[in-house]
C-alpha cells in the first residue's frame, strides 16, 4: 500500500518552456453572414500557467517548494505570467527575459466547455549559447539547494542541446536526479538524464519503432533508454496507464479510473507528482502509482489546472479502502476550500463524546444544507478544559473513527483550541451550523462566515437525547 502521507516538502527546480494559457468561455448560436463559420460570443475570460509553469503549479499543489528557470518575453503576457508565478508561490530566481514574445495559447470554449478553436502566439527560435550560459551561471551556484531537477520540454526554444547537456552534466556531478518530459526527436540532448517521460506517440517518434502493444512499448522504451544512457523511461499511455523500463525492471500500472473530460495538462501532472515522490525517496514503482492517480484526477477537470495533494491522497485512500482519508489537518483546510470553490461547504463542531441518535440526526440535517460537511472535533485536552477532568469518556481517536464512519460526514478535523475560530477562518465555510440552544450572537465564527456572504443555521436537538443523560443512566445502573 502506498503511503502518500510520507511525502514532505522538498526543493525542486523546474526548467523549461513556460507559457500563458488563456480560456475564453462563451456561446455559439449562429453562423456568420460573412462566411460559413460559427460566431463565438465571448463571455468569461481566465488565464492560467501553462507548459513548464503548469508543471511548477502542480508541484506547488503537491506541497513542494518550487523554483523555476525559464525565459519569458518582455511583453504584457510575460508580465502576466510572472504575476501568476508569484501568486502561486513559485520562486523566479532563475527567470530571465528576452525579446522573443511570450508563448500564449488561447482556447475558445463553447457550451459544455467544448473547445472549438485554439489560437497560438509563439516564436520558437532557439536561444543563443550566450543566453544559455547566463542561465547556467544562475543555476549552478544554487544547485546544491535542490533535491531534484525537473525539465519540461515543449520545443519552444529554451532547451537546446547545448544548454540541456550543460545542465545535465552539472547535475550529475552534484548527484542531482534529472527527470525530463521529452518531445524532441533529437534525443542526444537528453543523454545522461535519470528519467525520461514520453507519451506513447512521442516514444514512437523518438525511436521510429512501433508502440501498438505493451511488448512493443517496452522494446521502444529500452531502445530510448540505451541511446540516452538514462536509468529509466516511463511511457504514459492514456487510458492504458503507464509502462516503466529500467535496469532489470519492466513495470506497468493501470490507469486509476476517472471519467476523461479533458486531457490538457495530464502529462504535466504525471511528471510533477512522479518527481515529488522521487525527491522524497519513494520507490519508483510506488511513484508511478501516485502519479497515475494524479493524472486520473487531472483528466476529469476542464483545461489546465493543478491537482492538489489532498485530492490525490483522497483518491488513493478510496482505492485502498482507507477511512483515514476523511481525517484532515488544519493545514489542509484552505486547500479544501480552494479546490471546492464551486461547492457549498457546511461546518459544525462539537465534542461528540458518546455518539447518539440526537447527534446522528443533527449531522444528517447539517449535511443536507450543502455539498460537503466538515466536522470540527474538540481534542481531549480541549474537552478537559471545558467539561472537567472526568471527560472525555472516549478519546479523540475513537471519537474521530466513529464520526468518520457516518456517510453524512465528509471530513473530520481535530482542533486543540477551546473554540473552532481558527478552523473556521481557514475553511471559510458557506454554512455554519450549531444547535438551537445557542443564541446567534454567541456563535463563534459567525462574523467570519457572514462577512463572506455565508449563513449561520440553527438545528433543534431531539428532546432527551444528550451525552449527559447517557452518562447519568450509566452511573445510575452501576
Amino acid at each position: 500500500m502506498v503511503d502518500i502521507k510520507s511525502i514532505t516538502r522538498k526543493n525542486i527546480l523546474v526548467v523549461g518552456d513556460c507559457m500563458l494559457d488563456k480560456y475564453f468561455s462563451g456561446d455559439v448560436r449562429r453562423i456568420s453572414p460573412e462566411a460559413p463559420v460559427p460566431v463565438f460570443k465571448k463571455g468569461k475570460e481566465r488565464q492560467v500557467l501553462g507548459g513548464a509553469a503548469n508543471v511548477a503549479a502542480n508541484l506547488i499543489a503537491a506541497n513542494q517548494a518550487v523554483s523555476i528557470a525559464t525565459i519569458v518575453g518582455k511583453d504584457k503576457a510575460g508580465g502576466d505570467l510572472r504575476t501568476l508565478l508569484n501568486t502561486n508561490g513559485i520562486k523566479m530566481n532563475h527567470l530571465m527575459q528576452a525579446d522573443n514574445p511570450t508563448t500564449v495559447k488561447t482556447r475558445f470554449l463553447a457550451g459544455n466547455n467544448q473547445q472549438i478553436f485554439r489560437l497560438d502566439v509563439e516564436d520558437s527560435r532557439e536561444i543563443t549559447n550566450e543566453l544559455a550560459d547566463d542561465l547556467i551561471k544562475s543555476i549552478d551556484p544554487e544547485l546544491d539547494y535542490y533535491d531534484l531537477v525537473l525539465v519540461s520540454d515543449y520545443l519552444k526554444g529554451l532547451l537546446t542541446e547545448y544548454f540541456l547537456q550543460r545542465l545535465i552534466n552539472i547535475c550529475n556531478q552534484k548527484n542531482k536526479k534529472v527527470c525530463i518530459d521529452v518531445k524532441d526527436s533529437h534525443i542526444s540532448k537528453y543523454k545522461g538524464a535519470f528519467l525520461l517521460k514520453p507519451n506513447k506517440s512521442e516514444l514512437s517518434n523518438l525511436t521510429s519503432m512501433p508502440v501498438d502493444t505493451d511488448e512493443e512499448i517496452f522494446l521502444a522504451a529500452e531502445n530510448l533508454r540505451e541511446k540516452c544512457s538514462c536509468e529509466y523511461v516511463l511511457t504514459t499511455c492514456g487510458a492504458r496507464g503507464m509502462l516503466l523500463v529500467g535496469d532489470d525492471v519492466r513495470k506497468s500500472v493501470d490507469s486509476v479510473g476517472k471519467e476523461v473530460f479533458d486531457v490538457t495538462g495530464a502529462g504535466d501532472t504525471v511528471i510533477a507528482y512522479l518527481s515529488a515522490c522521487l525527491a522524497n525517496g519513494m520507490y519508483i514503482e510506488d511513484a508511478m502509482w501516485v502519479s497515475s492517480a494524479a493524472a486520473g484526477i487531472q483528466v476529469s477537470k476542464v483545461g489546465t489546472s493543478p491537482v492538489y495533494f489532498s485530492e490525490v491522497q483522497d483518491a488513493i485512500s478510496q482505492v485502498n479502502g482507507d477511512a483515514d482519508r476523511k481525517l484532515i489537518d488544519k493545514s489542509e483546510l484552505s486547500v479544501l476550500r480552494t479546490q471546492n470553490r464551486d461547492k457549498k461547504i457546511v461546518f459544525t463542531n462539537g465534542c461528540f463524546d458518546i455518539l447518539h441518535a440526537g447527534h446522528v440526526s443533527y449531522l444528517n440535517e447539517a449535511r443536507l444544507m450543502g455539498d460537503i460537511l466538515v466536522v470540527g472535533l474538540n481534542s481531549d485536552d480541549s474537552i478537559r478544559r471545558i467539561k472537567g477532568d472526568k471527560r472525555p469518556i472516549n478519546d479523540e481517536k475513537d471519537r474521530s473513527i466513529v464520526l468518520r464512519g457516518l456517510d453524512c460526514v465528509d471530513y473530520v478535523v481535530v482542533f486543540e483550541d477551546d473554540t473552532p475560530y481558527e478552523i473556521i477562518k481557514e475553511l471559510q465555510p458557506d454554512v455554519l451550523v450549531k444547535g438551537a440552544d445557542y443564541k446567534h450572537k454567541e456563535i463563534v465564527g459567525r462574523d467570519l462566515v457572514e462577512s463572506n456572504g455565508g449563513r449561520v443555521m440553527l438545528i433543534p436537538f431531539i428532546d432527551g437525547k444528550s451525552t449527559s443523560n447517557i452518562v447519568e443512566k450509566i452511573v445510575h445502573l452501576t
